[in-house]
């Protein structure tokens, strides 16, 4: 199936001509042209998001992990005023 050959293409190329017409191809053409920008143009935001988001990571990461720090901290300096005798 995957080997179409010049007469091949031909043929499937008449029959699209025949059921659209030539006045309906450059018009479809034209629209996946502009589908395809659409299709490349998000699919860079996203791209752009997702580096975005993972150099935001470590960020977050390390205020997270000072926030548990002081809660942890907060925690035995807790537990040191209820129980002085320990």
């Amino acid at each position: 199936m995957g080997n179409l050959g010049a007469t091949e293409l031909l043929i499937i190329g008449v029959v699209i001509v025949l059921l659209f017409g030539s006045k309906k191809l450059p018009e479809m053409a034209r629209s996946l042209g502009r589908s395809a920008k659409i299709l490349k143009a998000e699919s860079a935001g996203l791209q752009e998001e997702t580096q975005a988001d993972t150099t935001a990571a470590p960020t977050q990461v390390a205020q997270l992990q000072q926030q548990i720090d002081d809660l942890q901290q907060q925690l035995k300096n807790a537990q040191r005023g209820s129980n002085p005798a320990s």
